[in-house]
């Protein structure tokens, strides 16, 4: 399901990054290397509301493996290089490298990650956002 969003409207200022990146990201979304679920993990106690990505990297080593995050991009990516000493009759499984990058919200926060059968999972958390109420002072002129 695509969404179409509507960032330009004149009530909605200093949205223009948010749509540029949203284009970029689906583009980059059309590669479907490696699957991935993302899940949302029930609340629990005084644990904020969290969300799970686990990605497919089956023959991918912790080493080979990098995550980062660029400004508000989740940025996980995969990086294997053929064995040259190794002489294959039949190659079916290729080494290969990949890029996969979430957009996430402000606050979003990653709790931490972990590759287990062939499964990495990424760990997010997004602690309630504190309530701030500002008043501004009109200065009047006459």
């Amino acid at each position: 399901m695509s969404r179409v969003l509507n960032l330009s409207a004149p009530f909605l200022l200093g949205f223009d990054e948010i749509e540029r990146t949203m284009d970029r990201l689906a583009k980059a979304a059309s590669d479907g290397y490696p699957p991935y679920n993302i899940e949302r993990i029930e609340r629990e106690d005084n644990h904020p509301e969290r969300y799970r990505i686990t990605l497919a990297v089956a023959g991918f080593t912790r080493e080979e493996l990098d995550i980062t995050i660029e400004e508000n991009q989740l940025i996980i990516r995969g990086r294997q290089f053929d064995d040259k000493s190794r002489q294959y009759l039949h190659r079916g499984i290729a080494a290969r490298q990949f890029q996969r990058c979430f957009l996430l919200a402000e606050g979003m926060e990653v709790a931490g990650a972990e590759l287990q059968n062939g499964l990495l999972s990424v760990d997010l958390a997004r602690p309630e956002p504190e309530r701030i109420i500002r008043r501004i002072d009109i200065l009047a002129k006459d």
